[in-house]
């Protein structure tokens, strides 16, 4: 139980009839910036994120909004990776970037619905180019990829361990090869493109033209409409991650590498099941804003969701975050990593009622997904 209870900083704005300075309601946020300084290092900017969401929470910030600003908060460390990654190259002789080019954040960083402690999931865009000058070309973005995603491994935002980086020449290629490679791993139902689909499909532009990743996102309009086999096997893998409840609807994680008894893993088992969801829809929809929330309000407009199904949708969204935001907290002050996990021992009566009845409403999306496939 949390005793501790701290007044909201907004009371004081009618407490006389002078209104105080904004610099006064905003406290929390000015104390946690001025600890912050003007220009700190990347890795001291990281390790500051902390700071930053107790004073967010002070405000009375919803977590919908913290995760956002979390998101928008590590895309200006990508930009200043990568800026310092193009000053160094061009200190070393290696010049101007050749074409044009694009670095996307994919996932919960794409969709700006990140938490604290994320890995790196990033991809490049590069404009097209003759094939003779691909080993010039590509060399000059593998360099740049292999530089930027080093120092925010360095600054505490770790490299991702399924190498989903614009290092690899995976997720670095040209505009036409991006398009082509969606062209075929929509063509069919084959499970590790799908996987390596859904980790791109959620993806905003985060440093140079973003007129590339806008054409990409207009191809994957266009080649979605005759995705059925690939919207099919898309719909088979929501099953691999179980929404948190039994055949009785109870709360129950499935223990894979809990910490302990009462561990239950909120993030696989109930916010991954719930944009998975709402990314299918909106796939099958037409649906092309990249943020949960936004795709469960727009999806309610192509009739695909009612008005309460959405509502209770970004409700369950909302105090999902909020949960595992106040876990992570809790983990960090205790020595712990910022993971994925809550104790569910340590909610109260009403808080697990809500998060059942939450985990209810996304295996509620989870069945409208997997409805309307041929498979």
């Amino acid at each position: 139980m949390q005793l501790l209870h701290r007044a909201s900083p907004w009371r004081e704005l009618f407490t006389s009839d002078n209104l105080p300075a904004p610099a006064t309601l905003l406290a929390p946020l000015c104390a946690a910036l001025d600890e912050l300084g003007p220009s700190p290092e990347l890795s001291t900017a990281h390790a500051w994120q902390p700071q930053l969401v107790e004073a967010l929470q002070r405000l009375d910030l919803p977590a919908w909004r913290i995760s956002q600003l979390i998101s928008d908060h590590n895309e200006m460390l990508y930009r200043r990776a990568i800026q310092l990654s193009l000053n160094e190259m061009q200190g070393q002789g290696w010049g101007e970037p050749p074409v044009a080019f694009c670095v996307l954040t994919l996932g919960s960083a794409g969709r700006h619905e990140s938490l604290l402690g994320p890995d790196q999931d990033n991809a490049m865009i590069v404009a097209d180019y003759p094939d003779e000058r691909h080993t010039e070309i590509d060399g000059f973005f593998q360099a740049l990829g292999e530089r930027f995603t080093t120092r925010l491994d360095e600054a505490g935002i770790p490299l991702c361990s399924g190498h989903v980086m614009a290092r690899w020449p995976m997720w670095r290629k040209r505009l036409s090869e991006w398009c082509d490679q969606l062209s075929r791993w929509t063509q069919d139902r084959r499970v590790k493109r799908v996987q390596q689909s859904n980790i791109l499909l959620d993806f905003h532009p985060a440093f140079g033209d973003a007129a590339l990743a806008e054409a990409l996102a207009e191809h994957v309009q266009h080649v979605m409409p005759r995705a059925g086999l690939f919207f099919d096997e898309m719909a088979h893998l929501l099953d691999e991650l179980p929404v948190a409840l039994d055949r009785f609807g109870r709360l129950a994680g499935d223990g894979d590498g809990a910490p302990h008894d009462n561990a239950l893993n909120l993030k696989r088992q109930g916010l991954l099941p719930l944009v998975n969801a709402v990314r299918l829809l909106s796939l099958r929809h037409g649906v092309s804003l990249p943020a949960t929330r936004l795709r469960l309000s727009a999806l309610v407009l192509k009739d695909a969701l009612t008005v309460r199904q959405a509502r209770a949708g970004i409700t369950a969204l909302e105090r999902l975050q909020a949960l595992l935001l106040t876990s992570q907290l809790t983990s960090l002050k205790s020595g712990g990593a910022p993971d994925g996990w809550i104790d569910v021992s340590q909610l109260e009566d009403d808080q697990r009622l809500l998060l059942r009845h939450d985990m209810q409403v996304i295996r509620s999306l989870v069945r409208v997904a997997q409805r309307g496939t041929t498979g």
